[in-house]
């Protein structure tokens, strides 16, 4: 492993725990909002589209790990939805220019919906919880509004992250030659 594989790792492994502790720790404390962004989401799935599938894999897996370690639950069950994530847009990377706006925008709902249906049917829904309209209104909705604003910010600070990482990849396979 050559130094900038290195520099590739820290950097990434960077992002997953800044958005994880901005998620966790700052977001919380804002007593505005209601439900904040979903900034593990935003990773997972921009990076995922951005760089293909195997980078959104490994997003979610180090992200879904980090939230299911947090959130004292069964070791898996986010992962198991970020690495899906991750994986089916990686998968629309290949269809896609990833510069516009508006593709990202709609993944960005339609992942947070799947997330959001995910945790209902697996949280709420087997343990004899029915009230799917309070859990819509009170947090699906808020959720993923704020989460899509967010994408709005962020995305494009992602878009450029991950160019300068491929600059640095290939730099690094034109010294090798």
């Amino acid at each position: 492993m050559n130094r900038n594989s290195i520099k590739q790792i820290c950097i990434n492994l960077f992002l997953i725990v800044l958005a994880f502790t901005v998620q966790t720790c700052v977001f919380p404390l804002i007593p505005v909002l209601s439900a904040g962004p979903n900034l593990m989401l935003i990773l997972v799935f921009s990076f995922g589209f951005i760089r293909g599938s195997r980078s959104g894999i490994g997003y979610g897996l180090v992200g879904g790990l980090l939230t299911d370690l947090s959130s004292g639950g069964a070791l898996g069950f986010h992962t198991l939805i970020f690495m899906w994530i991750g994986y089916v847009n990686g998968i629309a990377t290949k269809y896609y220019y990833e510069d516009y706006i508006t593709l990202p925008l709609v993944l960005c709902v339609l992942n947070e919906l799947a997330y959001n249906l995910y945790l209902y049917v697996f949280g709420f829904l087997v343990r004899g919880r029915l009230n799917f309209g309070y859990y819509l209104v009170n947090i699906i909705l808020p959720e993923t509004i704020f989460t899509v604003v967010t994408t709005l910010l962020l995305y494009r600070l992602f878009l450029f992250i991950s160019r300068k990482l491929e600059e640095i990849e290939k730099r690094r396979d034109t010294t090798i030659v």
